[in-house]
């Protein structure tokens, strides 16, 4: 984003808002991705993906933290604050609008299949973002090692994923670390 650029608050919660309606039920960071990065080029990819890391490591839901993040990035803890109303309005008007029509959703013709629809539609989006991730990364072959290795133990052979973490993590930190020219 140029630093001159001001995004007024009004278009911060209403973008937030129509993500927070668009991604219901989940997938809104390749949604937050494509509409701030892409459509709108309010921040930068290498931005974004600060964000994203951040967002991943805060206790707390992945996707509120990366709004927070935004809206602080693009005005300051009122920006945080406007674009994390927006995200949360859209679905507290859905959860009590349903709540409201709950025991006639099942009459809903087609209702379930519209839900597998989007479920669909989410999984696509997150790998999307997944391959957006990727190309930024340098090709190296012991991050894609230890990729492959937490896939193969979780996926593969049903390991706990907390003690396939506790393993892997400091190998892929060991091999990470920056080392000076001298200790390389």
């Amino acid at each position: 984003m140029d630093n001159k650029l001001k995004v007024s608050l009004a278009s911060l919660y209403v973008v937030f808002l129509r993500l927070g309606f668009y991604s219901f039920g989940g997938g809104i960071s390749s949604w937050v991705h494509r509409e701030i990065v892409d459509v709108r080029r309010w921040v930068r990819e290498e931005e974004f993906v600060s964000g994203f890391a951040l967002g991943q490591m805060l206790p707390g839901v992945n996707s509120t933290n990366l709004t927070i993040y935004i809206g602080q990035h693009l005005r300051g803890w009122i920006g945080a604050g406007v674009a994390l109303a927006g995200l949360l309005t859209g679905p507290f008007v859905i959860v009590i609008a349903v709540g409201v029509a709950y025991r006639y959703l099942p009459l809903i013709p087609g209702l379930q299949a519209a839900m597998a629809g989007v479920a669909a539609v989410a999984v696509g989006m997150l790998l999307r973002l997944g391959l957006a991730f990727a190309r930024q990364l340098p090709r190296r072959v012991m991050p894609a090692s230890i990729a492959a290795a937490t896939f193969i133990a979780v996926g593969v052979f049903k390991l706990p994923l907390v003690w396939v973490v506790l393993v892997l993590a400091p190998i892929s930190i060991a091999t990470a670390w920056p080392r000076s020219v001298a200790d390389a």
